[in-house]
């Protein structure tokens, strides 16, 4: 036999006996890949924080900054006021203030935020935390005491333990307790109410801050005009600090050593070591007087932005220098008075106020930050008023977004940005006009707080990678999405510093006139990672 055919014989029977071995079924191998979980700083999501009508869950919603979607709901308890997440990212807490109206408890829920994906994939389990609010039995009503604490604010620099605080009532007669303005740590690993730490009766908490260090947790004090610095370890009372009138918010320094304290009722800024929790030299400085509401720390600058709404100003200092020093007041320009907002006006009288900015967003690239603000409006023929707007009916006037971009080298306007998508088609496309809105009282914000009220009309965030700015409007029930670079398509061209869409918040439970549809709930909140 040749070498040729017996090649050939060893080639026939080697497939047949391949053949014969595998046939027709087939053996799937799985070979195991490791997967390096995402890092936190990667984590690119936003929460609104969403309030319904008087006895009716809140919600609160995750945004996915790569989708411009909103990728899951859950709800929250009854007339939700504020909301932190966990530094990793794991899970958000929300406080809701429900015992505001009668019958309604007071709660704080938990929610783990959905993965970081484009597609609606849900959020995760919620737990809820209830407040010590049931006591012995009452002996003249035979029936347990029901105290309410008013939660409105949370914060933490830990994984471990959230810290909430609680406005309180005093001399509530349904409750055994004479005061409830207290601060509560909440076991985030267990899902449980630790201590409590009750405050002098009227002190009513409504903002804190926590170092980063986790070695001090500062309560700002609306009642009692006083900064109490609590350990976080056991919420004993470390020191008592007195400022100013009413103060309203607070921001540290990333390195701990300096807080940060606005106070409201006259328009002051504090600058508090915590080595030794006194007032530095130079300190108070005055940012407008009477409305200064919020002040934000861009840690990329080290600066302080802080906005006062009365005074129609956003004041800039470098947070470098004790005190900081002072670099601008910037006054917010008007938004222009065109079409469709004019029309109304050529048989009416027209009057706005001035601009009043309430809230700043930094990007964390460090070349812009986004002032939220808006404007009244009125138009008044005769007797009658109604919104300069011709969209809008609202007899009392209206409200008027806007956005307005910052270089943050230079500290001049670049551009702004109206939030509201237009109502109806327009000839002009091309025209971006700035819309109003009517009013909703629950979005109009009051001096002193209470957590009857929304504490921002509008609130502002940038998301982690500096691709996004988000602008809520509480009065029209939507989160406005303006991206910031010009790789995405977004409403009206390819560009920088646009509206990509409004982002509509779940419907309420209750239904409005005339029409019967439901409103949207209104976001009075915010959020983004650590």
């Amino acid at each position: 036999m040749s070498f040729r055919r017996v090649g050939w014989v060893a080639a026939v029977a080697l497939a047949t006996l391949l053949e014969i071995s595998c046939g027709q079924v087939y053996r799937p191998v799985v070979i195991p890949i490791s997967i390096t979980p995402p890092s936190p700083a990667n984590f690119h999501a936003v929460f609104s924080i969403n309030a319904n009508v008087p006895f009716n869950q809140g919600t609160a919603s995750q945004i996915d900054v790569s989708g411009d979607t909103t990728i899951g709901t859950v709800n929250v308890g009854v007339n939700p006021t504020h909301a932190a997440v966990l530094p990793n990212n794991s899970r958000v807490f929300v406080a809701s203030a429900g015992s505001m109206f009668k019958g309604d408890t007071d709660l704080i829920t938990a929610f783990f935020p959905a993965g970081d994906s484009s597609v609606a994939n849900g959020l995760g389990n919620t737990t809820t935390f209830t407040l010590p609010n049931v006591g012995p039995i009452n002996p003249s009503t035979n029936q347990p005491f029901l105290c309410s604490y008013l939660p409105d604010f949370v914060a933490t620099t830990q994984t471990t333990n959230v810290y909430v605080a609680n406005f309180g009532v005093e001399n509530d007669p349904n409750c055994n307790f004479s005061s409830t303005d207290s601060v509560v740590v909440l076991n985030s690993g267990q899902s449980t109410v630790g201590n409590i730490q009750y405050l002098p009766a009227g002190s009513h908490p409504v903002a804190m801050a926590e170092t980063f260090d986790s070695l001090n947790l500062y309560v700002l004090n609306q009642g009692s005009n006083t900064v109490t610095d609590l350990s976080p370890t056991d919420l004993s009372t470390m020191a008592t600090i007195p400022v100013g009138n009413s103060p309203a918010w607070v921001t540290v320094r990333p390195d701990n050593q300096r807080v940060y304290v606005v106070t409201q009722g006259d328009g002051q800024l504090y600058t508090i070591r915590t080595d030794t929790n006194a007032v530095i030299a130079g300190s108070p400085q005055s940012v407008g007087g009477a409305g200064a509401n919020f002040v934000l720390y861009d840690k990329t600058h080290n600066r302080l932005y802080v906005t006062n709404p009365n005074a129609g100003t956003v004041y800039v200092f470098d947070a470098t220098s004790d005190p900081p020093t002072p670099m601008a007041t910037l006054t917010v320009p008007a938004p222009p008075i065109t079409a469709p907002v004019s029309t109304v006006c050529a048989t009416a009288t027209c009057t706005y106020s001035a601009v009043m900015p309430v809230s700043v967003a930094a990007l964390p690239d460090g070349t812009r930050f986004y002032v939220a603000s808006y404007v009244t409006g009125t138009a008044t023929s005769g007797a009658s008023s109604t919104c300069p707007d011709s969209n809008v009916s609202a007899l009392a006037g209206c409200i008027i977004p806007q956005i307005t971009v910052y270089d943050a080298g230079t500290l001049l306007v670049k551009t702004t940005v109206f939030p509201l998508l237009p109502p109806v088609t327009t000839a002009s496309a091309t025209t971006i006009y700035p819309f109003a809105l009517a009013p909703a009282a629950f979005c109009a914000p009051v001096f002193p707080y209470s957590p009857a009220s929304a504490r921002f009309r509008m609130s502002a965030a940038a998301s982690p990678d500096s691709t996004r700015v988000y602008a809520s409007m509480c009065d029209g029930g939507a989160v406005a999405v303006v991206t910031t670079n010009t790789n995405t398509i977004a409403t009206g061209g390819n560009s920088a510093d646009t509206l990509v869409n409004d982002l509509v918040a779940p419907f309420s439970a209750a239904s409005a006139p005339p029409n019967g549809e439901p409103p949207p709930q209104n976001p009075v909140l915010l959020l983004t990672g650590p």
